[in-house]
């Protein structure tokens, strides 16, 4: 029996990185997956993983910018499933290294715009479909920079901690339910976030995306009754 069997998953950010190689593995362990993002090509080759892992996909390109998207996409869900059982809020933005002051406006709004209203906005739209499934499970991306208060790193920094807060206290919302969500912090993983911060770095120096598979599809599995916590890929990962 693999360990999603059955199972529907959502991911956000899928056409790369984090996001892809969760879409594979949880396909690998037979949960279709809904992957999301803004790329249809990106979106088309880990289509072409997914189904040459034996799994089934929908494709949904959408800006997460788009509240009205996310509305539309929950009733979709809705009409074909009933339900959601898992949620992957992988999608991000690092918005550039400047002092905080020299942020545009667009660029800090465009920031929070993704990794706060966004997810706010899943929330708001998949809360009944999660409630709806037999074990709901929510797992948020976050990063240390929500607690580092690195200098000229204040647009990410602050939104992945307000990310944090709502993340926190959602899960608090839920504690009498069957639905369990948590936070993930991955570390240092080569990315492209990653590359756009430390552009210097020697990437094969770092663990690849893959290598933080195996703690999604852990977080993911109805026997996983942790709730309203960071986990972190260095600490709790394999």
């Amino acid at each position: 029996m693999k360990r999603l069997e059955g199972r529907v998953a959502l991911i956000t950010g899928a056409s790369r990185g984090i996001g892809a190689e969760v879409a594979v593995q949880y396909a690998e362990e037979g949960a279709h997956v809904i992957l999301v993002a803004r790329t249809v090509g990106g979106l088309e080759e880990i289509d072409d993983r997914v189904k040459a892992a034996g799994g089934g996909a929908t494709l949904v390109p959408l800006d997460l910018t788009d509240s009205p998207a996310i509305d539309r996409l929950g009733g979709a869900i809705a009409d074909r499933w009933g339900r959601l059982d898992i949620l992957v809020a992988n999608a991000g933005m690092l918005g550039g290294t400047r002092p905080v002051g020299h942020f545009t406006p667009e660029v800090w709004e465009q920031v929070f715009a993704v990794n706060v209203h966004a997810n706010w906005r899943l929330i708001r739209s998949l809360d009944a479909l999660l409630r709806a499934s037999d074990a709901g499970r929510a797992i948020f991306v976050t990063s240390r920079a929500a607690t580092l208060h690195r200098p000229y790193l204040s647009a990410y920094g602050a939104s992945k901690a307000a990310l944090d807060a709502m993340v926190k206290t959602y899960a608090g919302e839920l504690e009498k339910t069957d639905v369990k969500v948590n936070l993930l912090d991955p570390g240092v993983v080569r990315t492209e976030m990653r590359a756009q911060l430390m552009p210097g770095e020697d990437p094969d120096t770092l663990p690849p995306p893959e290598a933080l598979g195996p703690l999604f599809v852990e977080m993911a599995e109805p026997s996983f009754t942790r709730n309203g916590e960071i986990f972190s890929f260095v600490q709790d990962g394999a």
